[in-house]
């Protein structure tokens, strides 16, 4: 597989202000100057982090959704970022990957935030996905989703990156940091994490988007309104598993029906 350029986009963001957001994130894409192959966007991108799906949800063939289409067209490179979508009677806080050539897939947050009362007006996502690009298999989660190891476990070793965007707030930001590279550590994996900042309300938000690579280093990382650039090496990955193959050792003992210690 050939290294892959990703361009992470942290930024504030203008509250349920669909249009303005939609805006302000056309413009800083087209800023980018250096070619990449995925954009990813904060959790929310077009709204923030609203519980008012009854008025801002809308269905995948939404404007936002077109807009990620056409963002991804008119860069050649796949778009990512979660909205409110509205799909067969139910809310989903959904994470839409869209490519250069019109397709989309999704994912839906499976843990919500009760904090926020989030379980009470949208509904849990069920199915891993898992997609690729330029032969990089990614699985996408949303932001909670960072605190359940067991739902992002890199089982059968089914992914190279684990991607999460987020409206995580500053006051657990070292929860944030500790939680993606501990991911990225134990799953092998490089790990891709997009917040956002700015204030919603009385809360605000912390930033640190990054990439971790599968040692649990930092190999990029926002420090304001941003956008960070990263060029992730699958030798890295592949070298880091074939010398600590600890999730093949996992996956033996899941057959075998054992549990051994280790270090």
């Amino acid at each position: 597989m050939p290294n892959l350029n990703i361009t992470l986009i942290q930024t504030d963001l203008a509250w349920e202000d669909i249009d303005a957001n939609l805006a302000m994130l056309t413009a800083k894409i087209e800023s980018i100057t250096v070619p990449t192959d995925l954009i990813v966007l904060p959790e929310m991108f077009s709204t923030g982090f609203s519980m008012n799906a009854q008025r801002l949800a809308e269905p995948m063939t939404g404007q936002a959704v077109n807009w990620l289409r056409r963002m991804a067209a008119a860069r050649g490179a796949a778009v990512a970022g979660s909205l409110m979508i509205q799909d067969q009677g139910h809310y989903y806080n959904r994470l839409i990957w869209a490519r250069p050539d019109g397709a989309i897939e999704h994912y839906d947050k499976k843990h919500l935030f009760r904090y926020a009362g989030e379980e009470q007006v949208f509904t849990a996502g069920k199915c891993h996905m898992t997609w690729t690009l330029k032969g990089w298999r990614i699985r996408p989660f949303i932001c909670y989703d960072l605190r359940f190891p067991v739902w992002t476990r890199n089982l059968s070793q089914a992914y190279d990156i684990a991607l999460f965007v987020a409206n995580w707030p500053a006051r657990r930001s070292a929860h944030w940091q500790a939680l993606l590279r501990a991911r990225a550590i134990e799953n092998q994996a490089y790990v891709i994490g997009v917040n956002r900042v700015g204030t919603d309300g009385e809360t605000t938000l912390g930033g640190r988007s990054c990439v971790v690579d599968p040692h649990g280093e930092i190999v990029a990382q926002a420090s304001g309104e941003e956008l960070i650039v990263a060029e992730i090496d699958v030798g890295k990955s592949e070298e880091f598993r074939r010398s600590l193959p600890a999730l093949r050792d996992r996956l033996r003992e899941m057959n075998l029906g054992v549990s051994k210690g280790g270090m």
